[in-house]
């Protein structure tokens, strides 16, 4: 399932109360930018506010609130907080077993790493081995 939330910013500036929302496609946005981006920043650009702003720099100070979360993400949201970087370290462990089981499956005929923990802690360790080698 794709990971999927609602971001909103409630501030007030000038006696004016603003609440700047909008979808947001956490796969998208890890997969183009291999972390969370500032949201704050995405938030702005998708409501048209000038990034260059005092309007900004008070929304900036502002909690985003985060609801609506699908799929594995909705494990990260806390009264509508979200633990961006426990999130962007399960993405990427995802990431990894995806292409460890795609492995598995070509080359062994396993079909879910899930069944054998051996084997995925020995992929596992092989492929961090790896990185830190290179």
């Amino acid at each position: 399932m794709k990971n999927k939330i609602d971001a909103t910013v409630t501030f007030s500036f000038k006696g004016e109360t603003y609440t700047p929302s909008m979808a947001i496609d956490l796969d998208a946005l890890m997969r183009e930018h291999g972390s969370l981006p500032r949201l704050h920043h995405i938030l702005a650009m998708t409501n048209d506010i000038d990034t260059y702003s005092y309007l900004y720099e008070v929304m900036e100070q502002s909690p985003i609130r985060f609801v609506n979360a699908q799929g594995a993400v909705a494990d990260f949201v806390d009264n509508e907080a979200l633990d961006i970087e426990g999130f962007q370290q399960q993405w990427r462990q995802s990431r990894i077993i995806d292409m460890l089981q795609s492995i598995a499956s070509r080359e062994l005929s396993v079909d879910d790493l899930e069944n054998h923990p051996e084997l995925k802690n020995a992929l596992l360790e092989a492929y961090h081995c790896g990185k830190s080698a290179g």
